[in-house]
């Protein structure tokens, strides 16, 4: 039997997931997502996949996030034939979150082609809407818990991997007849917190594990301070300095856990009536997607519904769609609180805001997720006083703060005990994708001591026989 996996994206870094695995022959892609936060060097990096997309027989999306899916446009638009295996919740998410990441660079790019110099050479965008459709056509869905064949000798099955809606482990089988190897792929895993989503259900045995490791060299901070934190944040700066409280958060998943704590504290009437702004078509449209899966809610937060049909709004929201509107927020003098995409401030609506934002003390802004190195979030994160928004100098007045309670990625703690069920001296080979060299080597140190023997960083674009 004949097996090799090759890393294109996700190695050594925490952006641009793409695993191809290689099974007698046939091709079986680990995501599809888009490289971020480098600038032009990661739009060199998603104009080539670094294989044929001819060549690929399925794919195989553990959830949503752009970092995941992000170059599936492209690859159905380069020849990719096959199906792309997802949850219902992500293909739902998909459909939303693909189109929006057309826009932006249809956006961009007419942007670009205005203020380009005469005769310098403006790159087409990576897709375009029009891509979207014939790739959400490829689209296969299937539950958690249902094994399913993905190409002759390969099956699969998905479990809850509890990051965002839809999210999965990987749970793959490969068999010749006469032997068989279990391969773990982890996806981006989850929280073990009371929050929206229940936590990372229990995967099988694996012989070969490729995980994770966003956060594998450190903890988070105990979730029971979320509420008092946030509420904090927003006294402190609506109230005391009756200033704008700017939150960038990624529109799946993160706002709508946000918008979930200020609805709990204005329901028990510890929320200052001050207007909440929720400033991100997707996120808009994400909370409706969240609304119709509440199915995958936790137990906990299905049964709150029965006291709140809507968990997600309260007195004082409003869901900005016109643009006309998001420009009025950029003006407004009042104290208020803005929540707007991206999390990583890289794109959308939150670059306005804080383009408009930074240079007032009064205001601050609050991170409630991982900003990966290069992007603007982590370069107003690492303390610069004067950042670069669409090319124009910005000196950073206000207040920055940072919250990794919403973080919805395991921490060193969550990833061992996401792998806890796993017998070590069973597993050839542990995999470390999707992190910095710094928590990768956490992470590395860590199994190493609990007894996993062949732990490995590997590079982009190097491959191995299994």
């Amino acid at each position: 039997m004949s097996i090799r996996i090759t890393f294109h994206g996700a190695a050594q870094m925490v952006t641009g997931s793409k695993h191809l695995l290689e099974v007698n022959g046939r091709r079986v892609l680990l995501d599809c997502g888009m490289f971020q936060g480098e600038g032009r060097e990661s739009d060199a990096k998603n104009r080539h996949f670094g294989f044929d997309p001819r060549s690929i027989d399925a794919v195989i999306l553990s959830h949503a996030h752009i970092d995941h899916s992000g170059s599936l446009p492209r690859l159905v638009k380069e020849g990719f034939k096959g199906p792309i295996w997802a949850t219902p919740a992500t293909r739902d998410l998909c459909a939303i979150m693909l189109e929006d990441s057309a826009r932006i660079q249809e956006s961009d790019h007419e942007h670009e082609l205005r203020h380009a110099r005469e005769g310098a050479r403006v790159p087409d965008p990576l897709y375009t809407v029009a891509d979207v459709g014939p790739m959400m056509d490829r689209v296969r869905t299937i539950p958690y818990g249902t094994g399913q064949e993905v190409v002759p000798g390969v099956r699969f099955m998905f479990t809850d991997a509890g990051h965002i809606l839809g999210s999965a482990a990987v749970n793959l089988t490969v068999s010749d007849g006469e032997h068989e190897k279990r391969i773990l792929f982890s996806g981006d895993v989850g929280r073990y917190v009371d929050r929206l989503l229940p936590e990372p259900a229990e995967v099988p045995q694996a012989d070969i594990i490729i995980t994770e490791s966003t956060y594998g060299d450190r903890d988070h901070p105990e979730p029971g301070e979320a509420e008092p934190e946030l509420l904090r944040q927003v006294l402190h700066t609506c109230v005391e300095k009756k200033g704008k409280l700017i939150i960038p958060a990624f529109s799946i998943g993160r706002t709508q856990e946000v918008l979930y704590v200020l609805n709990k504290l204005s329901n028990e009437g510890k929320l200052p009536r001050i207007p909440v702004f929720v400033d991100s078509p997707l996120a808009v449209d994400a909370t409706r997607v969240s609304r119709v899966h509440s199915d995958l809610f936790s137990p906990e937060v299905r049964e709150e519904l029965h006291r709140d049909p809507d968990l997600f709004s309260f007195p004082g929201v409003e869901f900005v769609q016109n643009v006309e509107r998001s420009k009025q927020l950029n003006d407004r003098q009042q104290p208020c609180i803005i929540i707007s995409a991206s999390g990583m401030m890289e794109a959308g609506r939150v670059r306005h805001h804080l383009l408009h934002s930074l240079g007032n003390a009064r205001n601050t802004v609050l991170a409630v997720g991982f900003c990966a190195p290069g992007t603007l979030g982590d370069d107003i994160l690492s303390g610069r006083e004067v950042v670069h928004i669409f090319g124009e100098p910005v000196r950073v007045k206000a207040e920055v703060a940072r919250m990794g309670f919403y973080s919805a990625h395991a921490d060193r703690r969550e990833l061992m005990r996401f792998l806890e069920g796993q017998d070590p001296a069973s597993v050839e080979r542990v995999f470390l994708v999707h992190g910095t060299p710094r928590s990768m080597e956490g992470l590395r140190a860590l199994l190493m001591e609990r007894g996993f023997a062949h732990v490995e960083m590997p590079e982009r674009g190097s491959g191995c026989d299994l």
